[in-house]
């Protein structure tokens, strides 16, 4: 009989309405675990000279066979849920997606910096919002239309748009990181969909992160897969990657959602960029400028007023 336990949440099941503290701690936990996600990429594009699409791969593998082997033990069921196979074409478009979006996000952070790249990728709400209003029929009020401005103002600061001679310098950066956001707008989205069809939060990331390997696995050169050799310290870190803010930031997120709103937890999720530029200015010596700065903070604005918008229904 396969061993159950109760300690892996589903998704949005607080039964009241009124925030519990003990989803505050949970919550900030994850958060400062998501927080080192780009330092750790940046780190290893640095020191090892790892190319991003080969640390998305190994990333991704390490995440999957971890959650595979984390339900295994501890809740079973939830990777072999009925009716899989009617959603393993799902599963494949949501990997895909995934595959896109860690490539992007990876390649965004050695060509912008940890700092700039996760910022740049918070332009996701946004594009989720134009996005679900095309795709899924939401109301695009006055909120999201200001959220929007907000965002794409603040990435042209972040990413230095505004200056032609930016495009000359950092064309691809710029391109990429913005690429990056849509992708993770896709992502979630496709986490809306899973929702709604009922899957279980852990059984759409194991699968998603599987697919999402075999899709890395395709742009991979057997000259380079391996390029790590016999470098233990990298692969260490590789594992660290993938468990500790990939998995582990999820999982706390998730955790919270028992006794915190969605609302009020992905509003807290803004606290990631500037975590992020703490710790990639104390580990990596990085600093943002001033307009960069202030761009990040329209960003975040945008992104907070989003969220007070949905708290005000």
């Amino acid at each position: 009989m396969a061993r159950t336990t109760n300690w892996l949440p589903e998704p949005n099941v607080q039964t009241d309405p009124r925030p519990s503290s003990r989803g505050y701690p949970i919550i900030l936990v994850g958060i400062v675990l998501w927080s080192t996600t780009a330092v750790l990429i940046r780190y290893l594009n640095e020191q090892y000279l790892l190319p991003p699409l080969v640390l998305a791969f190994w990333r991704d593998l390490f995440a999957a066979l971890s959650l595979a082997l984390g339900l295994l033990v501890v809740r079973r069921s939830l990777l072999a849920p009925p009716g899989l196979r009617r959603h393993l074409p799902f599963f494949a478009l949501y990997g895909l997606i995934l595959a896109s979006f860690n490539a992007l996000w990876t390649t965004s952070v050695a060509l912008n910096g940890a700092a700039a790249s996760t910022v740049l990728a918070y332009s996701a709400p946004a594009f989720t919002a134009l996005l679900a209003w095309r795709l899924f029929q939401e109301r695009l009020n006055a909120a999201k239309i200001g959220a929007v401005v907000l965002c794409i103002a603040g990435c042209v600061l972040v990413s230095g748009a505004y200056d032609p001679g930016a495009w000359q310098v950092n064309a691809l950066g710029m391109a990429v990181g913005l690429l990056a956001g849509v992708a993770f707008a896709g992502y979630s989205l496709m986490g809306k969909a899973a929702a709604r069809r009922g899957l279980s939060a852990w059984t759409s990331m194991v699968y998603t992160f599987a697919f999402a390997t075999v899709f890395l696995l395709l742009l991979q050169r057997p000259a380079t897969i391996l390029w790590l050799g016999p470098a233990l310290p990298g692969w260490g870190l590789l594992l660290l990657l993938a468990v500790v803010p990939t998995i582990g930031g999820y999982g706390l997120y998730t955790l919270s959602l028992e006794y915190l709103p969605a609302s009020v937890a992905s509003l807290l999720a803004t606290l990631e960029p500037p975590l992020t530029a703490l710790w990639a200015y104390l580990f990596l010596a990085e600093t943002m400028s001033a307009v960069q700065l202030a761009g990040a903070g329209v960003i975040l604005a945008g992104v907070v007023l989003l969220r007070v918008g949905e708290l005000r229904g």
